[in-house]
């Protein structure tokens, strides 16, 4: 039963994701909307849409119960990104989650997570603080840091201590922006917007923004919130698998719906389940939002495979790994 069944009103909170372009990405927040609907979630999935998300897309996730939102793109500061200014627009974009001020907190998932068990009572964390997890440093993408580059890891600080002689206190704690926990708030919306203005881009482009801006009311959750699947080889001694209730699929080639098993650490036999359990998610008629304007799991997958096909990318090929 929903929230709006029980009180009658619009819930005051809600889960939200984002999307952009007419990609395969889609099938990924078809699989969020499916997982939270199996873990029993009460309230609702919000998808921030750009401009450049086509209609029929939209008609798929509206279709699995979702709501979607068109936001206004959001562009870097000038003359800083004309490298890859796609990229950034696309990432800043999701700023705009601040701006959903009818609700009174929400729970920011990626189109790459999946939740496996209920997490409505994230809601209920004290007031005033970003909740998110820990990020970890030792992938070769944070190279350039001076983490990687000593050894250093927030995930396990104990094993290289941070040298405080040469370079100082050690670095604040860093989350993955993955999924995090967040009050909508208009004066919150315009103060990240005019901080963006001043702020030159980085390599992890609003990750590494919102790290910056919510620096002193950042307060880590535990990784079973988000688990980035490279801890399960960089930090296997912080992960206890039977107890994740969210996966984020973001280490590459692992994304369940292009999944081909050749990337390096994808043949492991953890990846293979965590794989087959999105899948086995995704494919579960029964999950499917019932009260659709689409008829049917078979329309809505037609749907998908067409649209996906018709950007370029052939999505109707299920290449999940086997459950032996």
């Amino acid at each position: 039963m929903s929230p709006i069944a029980v009180f009658g009103e619009v819930p005051k909170r809600a889960y939200v994701t984002f999307l952009a372009g007419n990609g395969d990405y889609v099938r990924g927040v078809v699989g969020l909307a499916k997982g939270l609907r199996k873990a029993h979630s009460l309230y609702p999935l919000v998808v921030a849409v750009l401009p450049d998300v086509p209609v029929e897309h939209r008609e798929i996730l509206r279709s699995q119960g979702c709501i979607v939102r068109e936001i206004e793109p959001v562009c870097p500061p000038e003359n800083q990104t004309h490298f890859a200014m796609a990229y950034y627009v696309i990432n800043y974009s999701k700023l705009r989650i601040w701006e959903f001020v009818e609700y009174e907190k929400m729970i920011y998932l990626d189109g790459d997570i999946q939740v496996y068990d209920n997490i409505d009572h994230l809601f209920e964390l004290e007031d005033g603080y970003f909740y998110a997890a820990m990020d970890c440093f030792c992938e070769k993408t944070w190279s350039s840091s001076p983490q990687y580059q000593i050894g250093y890891c927030q995930q396990c600080p104990e094993k290289v201590q941070w040298p405080h002689h040469e370079l100082g206190s050690p670095p604040p704690l860093y989350f993955n922006a993955g999924m995090f926990v967040y009050h909508p708030n208009l004066a919150t919306y315009h103060e990240l917007l005019e901080t963006l203005k001043v702020t030159a881009p980085t390599s992890f482009a609003e990750q590494d923004f919102l790290n910056m801006f919510f620096r002193e009311i950042y307060k880590p959750i535990p990784l079973v919130y988000n688990l980035v699947l490279a801890l399960l080889w960089r930090h296997p001694e912080n992960v206890e698998l039977d107890k994740v209730k969210v996966v984020h699929y973001c280490a590459a080639g692992s994304k369940p719906w292009r999944y081909t098993g050749k990337e390096e650490n994808m043949e492991r036999d953890d990846i293979k389940m965590l794989v087959k359990k999105w899948w086995d998610v995704y494919e579960d008629e029964s999950l499917d939002y019932k009260n659709s304007a689409i008829a049917g799991p078979e329309k809505l997958e037609s749907l998908i495979s067409t649209f996906a096909e018709d950007g370029g990318v052939v999505t109707h090929q299920r290449s999940a790994p086997s459950a032996a």
